[in-house]
């Protein structure tokens, strides 16, 4: 099969693709793609990636080519371009005959959004040895990348860190608009090229305006060795590309009155504006107007709804100004489900009165959509550059006069230039002068210099390795790496709860629940000061129940809060803003979720359906922990299975099994007969049981809570070694202990656990001096019974040789963070993998 048999297959285009998308198949990965818009970049990235990963209509036909990772992690400024990205790669798959769900040995595409979804098994994550597509905001991607992701279990971060710079071909689109993420992006690549990696990676950086020096950072300086893929000088003169190039688009400057940012100066700029914008609509046609905030895009789209009310609904849910246009407005901050609705209005065919779209920088690129009026705030150039690429995009209007741009000027105050610069703004407000045709053939180059923003250095790369919170339970902030402060979000979700969401406990939110919204002064503060008490609450892990955000918490990027259905702040057809009050329809009632947030305490995975036991699963993940590092070629692979085989050893602590047989008893109202269980059963229609961790000290019962049963068992691994202090020793413990995120680099005693009463050393509800029964593996080798030793917890040497945090350093310095993520992920993959298969063919 030929490669323009297989793309017009997947696009159903009669032309064959462009030479560079051809060229892109045959030559070695370029660092840097520059090709003008709407062109076909993200078809000619996401075919060729599978063209070189050996597949071809049906199914894979040859061998992946080495350094073509099985990875692609496509990563987006904006969540609008995410969904339309999913849905076109889905589409090209399907045609194809080669899409499959995560495990079918298919290609499988993954949307990295945030909500209960990250953690349902089985995930991509599941399966790091099969081909898939990933495909996120910067927010959700590069969060995960720097170990902090948001939106997440935090208990997840360092798989999805592992396997975001592992087998993982990282494509950057539209980096015009990735903010301080640009040059986290280029310390990623620049970490990943001198650390030692798991298996290869590399990235990709895609603009219709690129400028390399852009890229430029103090550990990625070097430009003139970035290899740039482009048009060759023939595709730039063929016609189907110089109709694009050279479409007409008559451009134009209008002057309105944006005095300032109050709500009443806002009002009466949009107020003009929308006069404006009614007198240059075409009927029959779409006029586009891209504003700089969704502030003032919410008040555009107020003034053009009629007087005296909202705009009606038409019979698609879309709003239309009285018998006029139709209404639609396109942002950031939406629910899923309306987010989709919006965006598909986009390019469905115009009614005789036309469409009017208000949008933000949401549609400055990667969405396929024309306009013939085009009506744009002044931006950076190389952001005016993709908003003219939005107006007779395909010079569909060339035969009937071509089309007209209106760009927006307004005062050089910060606070209107807001989340520019306003150098920015005045270096394209002199490129605009004497400009009259936005044609992109007619356009000055784009030469801005690149805007200052913090970059992470190594150091404190390495430092975000370890994930405990610090001693007042806070986390490294990463928000100034990821986005803007001026655009730094929360996500918000609305539920029916009551006086109390923890009676019954809420469940976790879905990812169609979430809404972002800006921790900007005007918006969720806004919202919350205006709250009653009880309104909003947020999950915290270690107590494992919804609180009440304090008065001194502060609000960070990333963080999830939900909000009483009564609080409003949320319209379908607006969006999310803190002025809107009124009832906000939850989209998850509680009968349709049993998703409990991750807790500490927590262990979900060994409250399942059927009772497993011990023996059985550490024989059953060592089998996988093999099977997984064969189908990777994975190094280690001696060590990973002799983690697996060790993983669980702790779950015969007394306070481990107290807990499992008090939760089976719950779930069947049965006794689990006598030894040692990794799984406790219940009842196809009954929840997880719920039972504390119990330790009996003569006639009392002592609760050990934060009990970690991972602790216990590299505890008994470290003994068995007598504290040996080489590489693979440390490994193996570290990797037990690592399995479920909790117990990491640092050990130390957790805020509200049980003291024991002689002083004696404790952490995570484990106690100096416990002991482990004697076991049985399956094949027969048999572990004495074992007094665990905490003295590691101690700085510098002791009994038991170097501390905890000096093992897990030293490994962390002499395998760096990518292959010992990569260890620690495939022993938890390996433990999540076998769980699955042990409660296969259960009702």
């Amino acid at each position: 099969m030929e490669f323009e048999e297989f793309f017009r297959q997947a696009t159903k285009l009669d032309s064959d693709p462009y030479d560079y998308q051809r060229r892109l198949t045959s030559e070695a990965w370029p660092d840097l793609l520059d090709v003008p818009t709407g062109l076909g970049k993200t078809a000619a990235v996401v075919l060729a990636w599978l063209w070189k990963r050996g597949w071809r209509s049906g199914g894979r036909e040859g061998e992946p080519e080495a350094d073509t990772p099985r990875r692609l992690v496509y990563c987006l400024p904006m969540r609008v371009l995410v969904e339309q990205t999913e849905r076109n790669v889905g589409i090209w798959l399907d045609r194809l005959g080669i899409r499959g769900t995560a495990g079918e040995g298919r290609v499988s595409v993954h949307l990295l959004m945030g909500g209960s979804e990250d953690i349902r098994t089985p995930t991509w994550a599941d399966h790091p040895e099969e081909d898939e597509i990933l495909i996120g905001t910067q927010d959700m991607l590069l969060s995960r990348a720097l170990m902090r992701g948001y939106g997440m279990s935090r208990y997840q971060w360092p798989v999805h860190f592992a396997l975001l710079h592992n087998d993982a071909l990282w494509v950057f689109d539209e980096v015009q608009l990735m903010g301080p993420g640009l040059p986290t992006s280029t310390q990623l690549e620049a970490f990943r090229r001198v650390l030692p990696l798991a298996a290869t990676s590399r990235s990709l950086w895609v603009s219709a305006t690129l400028n390399r020096d852009w890229l430029a950072t103090v550990d990625f300086s070097d430009m003139q060795k970035l290899r740039a893929h482009q048009l060759s000088e023939e595709e730039r003169e063929s016609a189907e590309v110089r109709t694009r190039r050279e479409a007409v688009k008559r451009l134009q400057r209008c002057d309105l009155p944006l005095d300032g940012t109050s709500k009443g100066q806002v009002a009466a700029y949009a107020a003009a504006l929308a006069d404006r914008v009614r007198k240059a609509h075409v009927a029959g046609s779409t006029t586009l107007v891209i504003l700089n905030t969704v502030e003032r895009a919410q008040a555009l789209y107020r003034a053009l709804q009629p007087v005296g009310g909202r705009a009606k609904e038409s019979s698609s849910g879309a709003a239309t100004v009285g018998s006029g246009p139709e209404l639609v407005l396109v942002h950031s901050r939406f629910r899923g489900p309306d987010r989709r609705e919006h965006e598909a209005r986009l390019t469905a065919p115009t009614t005789a009165a036309g469409r009017i779209v208000v949008a933000t920088q949401a549609v400055e690129a990667g969405v396929d959509m024309t306009s013939r009026t085009l009506f744009t705030e002044l931006a950076p150039w190389s952001s005016l550059v993709q908003r003219f690429g939005r107006c007779n995009r395909y010079g569909e209007c060339n035969d009937g006069g071509g089309a007209d741009v209106i760009w927006i000027d307004f005062g050089d105050d910060k606070d209107l230039a807001r989340p520019y610069e306003s150098e920015a703004l005045e270096a394209a407000r002199e490129k605009l002068r004497g400009v009259e045709s936005a044609s992109p053939a007619d356009l000055p180059p784009t030469d801005q210099k690149a805007p200052l923003h913090p970059v992470i250095r190594r150091k404190d790369f390495l430092d975000l390795f370890n994930t405990d919170p610090d001693l007042s339970g806070f986390d490294v902030d990463i928000a100034p790496y990821v986005r803007d402060a001026d655009d730094a979000d929360v996500l918000l979700f609305w539920r029916d709860f009551g006086d109390d969401p923890n009676n019954p406990l809420q469940p976790s939110p879905t990812r169609d629940e979430l809404c972002r919204a800006s921790i900007g002064k005007d918006a969720v503060p806004a919202l919350l000061g205006r709250l009653e008490a009880g309104q909003a609450w947020r999950w915290d892990p270690l107590v494992r129940r919804w609180q009440r955000p304090g008065k001194n918490d502060r609000l960070r990027p990333g963080l999830v809060l939900m909000l009483s259905a009564e609080a409003g702040g949320y319209r379908a057809d607006l969006g999310f803003a803190a002025d809107v009050r009124g009832r906000v329809e939850p989209l998850l009632s509680n009968e349709r979720s049993s998703d409990e947030p991750e807790a500490y305490d927590g262990d979900p995975r060994s409250l399942l359906q059927r009772a497993i036991p011990l023996a059985r699963h550490l024989a059953d993940v060592e089998a996988e922990a093999r099977a997984l590092c064969s189908a990777l070629s994975a190094a280690e692979a001696d060590v990973v299975a002799q983690a697996a085989r060790w993983h669980d050893l702790g779950k015969a602590h007394e306070a481990f099994d107290t807990m499992l047989r008090a939760a089976h008893r719950q779930g069947t109202d049965e006794e689990l007969s006598p030894g040692f269980w990794a799984k406790a059963g219940r009842g196809p229609d009954r929840k997880p049981g719920r039972a504390r961790y119990l330790v009996r000290d003569g006639e009392r019962e002592i609760e050990r809570k934060h009990f970690r049963h991972e602790l216990a068992s590299m505890l008994a691994w470290l003994h068995a070694q007598r504290y040996a202090d080489d590489q693979p020793t440390n490994l193996v413990a570290y990797l037990i202990a690592a399995h479920h995120g909790k117990v990491r680099l640092s050990l130390r005693a957790l805020p509200g656990e049980s003291e024991p009463p002689d002083a004696r050393l404790f952490a995570r509800g484990v106690w100096d001096g416990d002991v482990l029964p004697e076991l049985a593996f399956n094949d027969g080798e048999v572990l004495p019974a074992t007094e665990l030793k905490l003295d590691l917890m101690r700085l510098g040497e002791g009994r038991q040789g170097p501390s905890w945090i000096t093992r897990t350093r030293r490994l962390l310095n002499d395998l760096g963070p990518f292959r010992l993520a990569w260890f620690e992920a495939l022993v938890r993959i390996a433990d999540w993998r076998a769980s699955r298969k042990e409660q296969e063919d259960l009702p």
